[in-house]
């Protein structure tokens, strides 16, 4: 298969990956809702957005070995599949730990569904592609966090929470089995011969050691658990500030509309900044403002402060896909993007555990200092790991370390960001 060329497969990836990811992000405050009518409080809500996360932390590595061996298309309908039922039977469950087996699920059709889009980029696309297209492709999930609160945020509402939190993820449900249309023929035909079965795998503490695939996970952990933190929590401050559910809908919206925009933008921001102080910089920037909805605010403001933090927070995910990418070895690519999402998933788990516990003792507002902390964190680790840009003349970089000798060629391919 070679990589690049007509295009038209991605945006057919983009249009599935904004019903799955719309679906999952009209879902997720819909739980929380939901939860909250049978009876849950901070420490319980916190919990459930964990076990979300639990089930693929065990399933990220298997499934991209398989990716690495084979084709990446066939986990796209699965985890379309996995999605559906699991917002469905969520809205159809009356018990808090039935909620948070079904969470799960959902959780693990959303990282089969990812993977398998996520190693379809990587593999059709050129090496000074990849910035864009994991931009582009990145630009479905942010469709998708900003239709899917919306909808949400419009059919629940009035006395009866329960019921109409349980419609919207009925709905949800039925909007992931849209993304099913436009996966036909999306990944081009695999040549036999280039797949990595029948070459020796590589060992994953080799992948993990290998120059910025560590940091591009760490980084990748921080901006989703503030993502992932910020979905599932805000419903609760709204609830404690007394906002109306239709509009912490609209304030995620905005959040996922400034994402857009970000990723709409990132190439001129990689000439202008560089890729290490731009990291650096939306990191620093998303920590403040993280810490800043901590702050009762008028609506407005944290309107303004939600729109900030969704442009920070557009660039550290497909920046760090990129980054992963191109560190790995050629025939562990696939592993190396399901270790980033393992990390992901760590996050997932350990961020909602230990915002409910912050929560429950410090109050709803404190999860989102706490956000704010593992954001600065993340800018001092994009600082010290700075990571070299995706150029189209990366090839040439690359071909002439190659030419030096067998074992350079080797090392050098081993090292390359």
């Amino acid at each position: 298969m070679r990589p690049g060329g007509n295009r038209g497969w991605l945006l057919r990836l983009v249009i599935a990956f904004s019903f799955a990811q719309g679906a999952v992000s009209m879902a997720r405050p819909a739980v929380s809702y939901r939860a909250l009518a049978l009876g849950a409080d901070e420490r319980a809500i916190g919990v459930i957005a964990g076990v979300y996360a639990l089930l693929p932390l065990f399933a990220a590595v298997p499934l991209g070995r398989r990716t690495d061996q084979g084709r990446c298309a066939p986990l796209l309908p699965v985890g379309v599949v996995l999605i559906a039922g699991g917002c469905a039977l969520s809205g159809l469950a009356n018990s808090l730990l039935t909620m948070a087996v079904w969470s799960g699920v959902m959780g693990l059709g959303h990282l089969s569904f990812v993977i398998g889009a996520q190693s379809l980029v990587a593999r059709q696309s050129a090496p000074h592609e990849h910035d864009r297209n994991f931009g582009h492709f990145t630009i479905g999930a942010s469709l998708g966090q900003l239709i899917g609160p919306i909808a949400a945020g419009a059919l629940i509402g009035g006395p009866d929470m329960a019921r109409t939190s349980a419609l919207a993820l009925v709905v949800a449900g039925a909007g992931a089995a849209v993304a099913c249309t436009s996966l036909w023929r999306i990944e081009r035909p695999v040549d036999p011969d280039s797949r990595t079965e029948q070459g020796e795998r590589v060992p994953v503490h080799r992948i993990l050691r290998t120059r910025g695939v560590p940091g591009g996970i760490l980084i990748s952990l921080a901006v989703l658990s503030a993502t992932d933190i910020l979905t599932a929590y805000l419903p609760v401050v709204g609830e404690d500030r007394g906002i109306a559910p239709s509009v912490i809908g609209l304030l995620l919206s905005l959040r996922a509309a400034a994402t857009i925009a970000c990723r709409l933008v990132m190439t001129p921001m990689l000439r202008w900044l560089g890729r290490t102080a731009l990291l650096t910089v939306t990191c620093a920037l998303g920590a403040v403002l993280c810490a800043g909805i901590a702050v009762p605010v008028p609506v407005w403001a944290l309107a303004l402060m939600l729109s900030a933090l969704g442009f920070c927070l557009g660039v550290g995910q497909p920046l760090s896909m990129t980054t992963v990418v191109h560190a790995a070895p050629d025939d562990a690519r696939s592993t190396a993007l399901a270790l980033r999402l393992t990390g992901n998933r760590l996050g997932q788990v350990a961020a909602p555990a230990a915002a409910g516990l912050v929560a429950g003792v410090a109050g709803v507002a404190a999860p989102f200092v706490m956000l704010g902390a593992l954001l600065l964190v993340s800018a001092g680790i994009a600082l010290r790991s700075p990571v070299a840009p995706a150029r189209g003349s990366e090839g040439k970089e690359r071909s002439v370390g190659r030419r030096r000798s067998r074992i350079g060629a080797v090392l050098s391919r081993k090292r390359d960001i």
